[in-house]
């Protein structure tokens, strides 16, 4: 039997400010994450610090995905599949903590991204739709 889904699935790119973590997006970012997991070991960082040019050509990324990555830049690096699981792996490379990471793809400081966490994050208030916003 097959399964009936219960929203069209363009919705999930009608969320302002949300990039949906989809298959699809699984899909680009495989060789990204890949690189990203990488990290977990101290000898693949520390080769990554010396020369992160000659790292990053060892992974099948696009050279977008490179170019974020060698930025630091997380959210271009979220529209281009990347997922924050993985990418605070790199983050954490370069000394931030996850919530430091996280707060730089939502234009606050740590601590002013702490404070709206503790109170209960975003407001739900406002646009709901990218499409019905004009």
């Amino acid at each position: 039997m097959a399964r009936q889904r219960l929203y069209p699935l363009a919705d999930l790119e009608d969320i302002p400010g949300t990039k949906v973590f989809t298959a699809k997006r699984s899909r680009e970012a495989y060789h990204l994450h890949k690189f990203c997991m990488s990290l977990m070991k101290a000898e693949n960082r520390d080769e990554f610090r010396a020369d992160e040019s000659a790292y990053l050509d060892k992974f099948n990324m696009t050279p977008e995905q490179k170019q974020g990555v060698l930025d630091r830049d997380l959210n271009k690096l979220i529209e281009l599949g990347g997922n924050m699981y993985f990418l605070v792996k790199l983050a954490s490379t370069d000394g931030l903590s996850a919530q430091k990471a996280v707060s730089t793809t939502s234009g606050m400081s740590a601590d002013e991204y702490a404070q709206m966490m503790l109170e209960g994050g975003r407001s739900p208030e406002g646009i709901r739709s990218i499409r019905d916003k004009n």
